[in-house]
């Protein structure tokens, strides 16, 4: 009798566990009979966080952490933030207040006194944050509940936001998010799967400064893949340096690519008005393209509207196969149904012109 006592308690407490990750086989489920406010969510590390039983502040260390956050309605619960959260403007036009909280993480320093003022539940950070001993034993110190987020490519990024939704209590917004990242890249990828190998466009993507690129395994050779160009930098030796990787210009002018997407304000021009960019066949042809800047820049390694960036990028570089695809329509949507912010037709032209919403560092 007292062994099915037993048997019975653990079933029903294995009930009671709720686990989600950044693990791309990992299943997230919830009981039926939920009767525990406790979840268990394993992280981008691998990490069984057990979750405060009312999440009501959060801090967001990470800025695509406080995209997601504010774009599955908990905004106005984000009580710490880092500095690029304070700098994105569009996002504190949907999600205002949210630039008003503590900067408690900046230049990769993190203020231990203001982030404790700010008294957290839970706080969602980076992983090489969370993998930094001396970081992470102020948290622990403190018994501060950190999710370390962290993600390479498409699939690793919709799980992750799947995480976030997860913690935060917002499953199913996070599903109907997720199932529309991954309509767009069905989307699209059903269209350039027909596109002959021979009418593929070679094409060069520079991330914030003029040289700095896409290796293999990064977020950004995934969706550029799907949308069916050539990556250039893709398997090709780069210089890594703090982190980022660069071409060097005589690379850039080898691989004498067709089309250059930027998504920094100003790259382009310089390309287009500087004489060592003046021989390659995108800037004699002027195909060198700004990506459009919205919450964050579309399609950025730290970005949440992948989605966009995709359908864009196609519309971009293969107007002819995609002469259905509407992106003011497009835009319209994204921002309304996952942001629930109306644009004004003047706010559409200037994302997808890539107008800069972002304030300076420092302000």
């Amino acid at each position: 009798m007292k062994v099915k006592k037993t048997l019975l308690f653990l079933l029903l407490s294995a009930l009671l566990i709720f686990t989600a990750g950044c693990n791309k086989n990992a299943e997230t489920e919830i009981p039926e009979d939920h009767v525990s406010d406790k979840l268990i969510v394993t992280d981008c590390l691998g990490r069984e966080v057990e979750l405060p039983e009312n999440v009501d502040r959060v801090g967001c260390l990470y800025a695509f952490t406080g995209h997601v956050t504010a774009m599955l309605g908990r905004g106005d619960d984000i009580v710490a933030i880092n500095n690029g959260l304070s700098r994105d403007v569009l996002l504190n036009m949907v999600s205002p207040g949210i630039e008003d909280n503590p900067v408690v993480y900046f230049s990769g320093k993190l203020n231990i006194e203001e982030l404790l003022k700010a008294e957290p539940d839970l706080l969602f950070v980076e992983t090489p944050f969370a993998q930094t001993e001396a970081e992470a034993a102020k948290l622990d110190k403190f018994n501060i509940t950190y999710i370390a987020i962290d993600f390479n490519n498409m699939e690793e990024q919709m799980t992750a936001i799947q995480t976030i939704g997860d913690a935060l209590g917002m499953t199913e917004k996070a599903r109907e998010y997720n199932q529309y990242y991954q309509d767009c890249i069905d989307r699209v990828s059903q269209v350039s799967a027909e596109i002959p190998q021979d009418k593929r466009v070679r094409l060069y993507h520079s991330v914030n400064e003029a040289t700095r690129t896409d290796t293999k395994d990064s977020l950004a050779a995934d969706w550029l893949e799907k949308v069916g160009v050539i990556n250039v930098s893709v398997n090709q030796e780069l210089k890594f340096l703090d982190g980022k990787n660069f071409a060097s210009l005589e690379q850039i002018l080898l691989w004498d690519p067709e089309v250059i997407l930027v998504n920094e304000s100003g790259v382009g021009e310089y390309m287009l008005n500087n004489s060592q960019w003046a021989s390659l066949k995108a800037v004699k042809e002027g195909r060198v393209y700004q990506m459009p800047i919205g919450i964050s820049r579309w399609g950025h390694p730290g970005g949440m509207e992948t989605p966009l960036a995709i359908l864009w990028t196609a519309k971009t570089i293969y107007p002819e196969y995609f002469e259905d695809l509407d992106m003011k329509k497009e835009t319209r949507y994204y921002y309304k149904q996952f942001f629930n912010y109306d644009m004004s037709d003047e706010q559409i032209e200037r994302i997808l012109q890539g107008e800069e919403k972002r304030k300076p560092k420092g302000s």
